[in-house]
This record gives C-alpha cells, structure tokens and sequence, in this order.
C-alpha cells in the first residue's frame, strides 16, 4: 500500500466561525458612517451636532439612576463552556452580591457572562452598545439596554457612571477600552479607576510587551504598568474594586434615587451610594 492510498481522502472540516463573531460589528445606523466620510454642508453638521448632543441627554438620563458601577470588557466569542466565560460570570456575581451595577456592551460571550452573574443575584446588570441591525440582540440577562447611533457616545457612557474597569480576554475592542482607559487616567482625564485584567495567561505577552519595549524605549511610565492589576482571582479583584471605591472614592452601601426629571431608573434597586446622592 501506497503512502497516497493510506492518506484519509475525507478532508478536513473547516473550523466555522465561533459564536458571537460578528456580532455588535455592524450597525442597524448609518450615521456614524456618514459623519466620518467627510466635511458636509454647514447646515448639515449643525443638525449633527444637535443629534450628537441628544444622544448623550438620552444616554444620561437613561443611566443616571442605575447607581455606581463596574465596567467589563471582553470578547463576544467566548461560549459558556469557556473557562473565561466563568470567570467572567463569577465576577459579574460577586460585583452584583457587592452592590454594584454591571455594564457591559449586551452583547454574548464575556458580556453576557458578566451579566448573566449579575443578574442571577438579583444586582442591576445594563448594557450598551450600538444600535444593533434587526437580526441581532442584546444577551438575555440584561435589565436594561441602551443604544446609541454613535460609537463613541456609547464608549463615553461605559467611562462615565464607572467606578472600575474589569478586562477579560478580548480583540480589538477590548485593547481598545483598555488602552482608552488607561490614557484618561494617564492624563487625568478621570480619577486613578483600578483597570483589573483577569486571564493572567492571556494578558502576560501585552504586558511583557509594556515592559521590555515601551518602558524600555520610555514612552510609558513604570507607574502607568503598575496600575494594571492583574489576576485570575475574582475575590483579589473585588477586593481592589471595593477598597478604591469605598475608600478613596467615599462610596457607601446604600443608595436613595430621586427622579427629578422624570428620568427611567435602568434596572433594579442598588446597593451601593455616591457621596453626592
């Protein structure tokens, strides 16, 4: 027998692509697309401008009630047979059993975990995103859901009513929150917010990167590695997310929501109150 005839001529399946691949990459708008594709007329901008402007009053005021909470980022591909989807869900949980609210972008995978922990202990658990085209939705275990036409609206939302920042493994949007993140508290933008990175083994070659290259050529400061918190150890993180907040940021354990506008309170009661509320 030849070596040809002892080759196994059924080829190979070719891997699909994984759940939640192309979810949240396109947009049931167009109006970002259009708004980066080049001056326009005055008058146009202007209405542009006004629309960016409602965008955010509406993102304010649908958020304003949901109490302080904990940003997580991660990849949409990852199913809930994956280790980094437990993680994931632990964490959403024991932010949840900690009083605080889980934001996510709504979308499946490590978003959805981190809901899903959330919304299984009864804490607020919100998502935003895009507008998202007619065929995909938000994960089951969100609360509340808000969209927004543009982009960059939405990553402002994600910052703003943030005490923390949890990054699970991710693609280009995660490295994207991250490095956002870490430049507006790099430049003072918004206060020294702990950046946790969960999934040490998936994380160490970017930091190794930071270290032996960045740091080495001096474009970053070592305190600015030394403020990313790296663990695979939800109880580590939740404990640098509690100390911060409630420490430094004098944040306390129950929170009063007084509706002055008429606004909607996104999900259900908090647990944890600002100093200011």
């Amino acid at each position: 027998m030849t070596a040809d005839a002892e080759q196994d001529p059924t080829p190979e399946p070719e891997a699909g692509p994984k759940p939640g691949a192309d979810w949240g990459k396109h947009t049931g708008s167009p109006l970002e697309q259009q708004m980066l594709a080049g001056p326009e007329s005055r008058w146009t901008e202007i209405r542009r401008a006004l629309r960016i402007m409602g965008e955010y009053v509406r993102g304010f005021r649908a958020l304003h009630f949901m109490g302080p909470a904990v940003t997580v980022f991660g990849s949409a591909r990852f199913g809930e047979e994956h280790r980094y989807y437990a993680l994931a869900r632990t964490m959403g949980r024991r932010l949840g059993e900690s009083g605080f609210t889980v934001l996510t972008g709504g979308g499946p995978g490590i978003m959805e975990a981190a809901n899903r922990g959330a919304h299984e202990v009864g804490a607020p658990s919100i998502g935003c995103n895009i507008v998202l085209p007619h065929e995909e939705d938000p994960n089951p275990y969100v609360d509340d859901f808000v969209e927004f036409h543009y982009f960059f609206v939405r990553k402002v939302m994600l910052v703003k009513y943030s005490y923390a920042f949890v990054a699970m493994p991710g693609g280009f949007g995660t490295l994207d929150e991250i490095f956002e993140t870490a430049t507006l508290v790099q430049t003072g933008k918004i206060l020294d917010f702990p950046v946790v990175l969960m999934g040490c083994d998936f994380w160490q070659p970017m930091l190794d990167f930071l270290a032996d290259r960045m740091l080495a050529e001096q474009t970053i400061d070592r305190s600015d590695i030394e403020r990313l918190v790296v663990t695979d150890d939800p109880e580590e993180a939740l404990e640098v997310i509690v100390n911060s907040s409630t420490r430094r940021f004098g944040l306390t354990r129950k929170m009063v929501r007084r509706s002055v506008l008429l606004e909607k309170a996104a999900g259900k009661t908090g647990r944890i109150k600002r100093p200011d509320s």
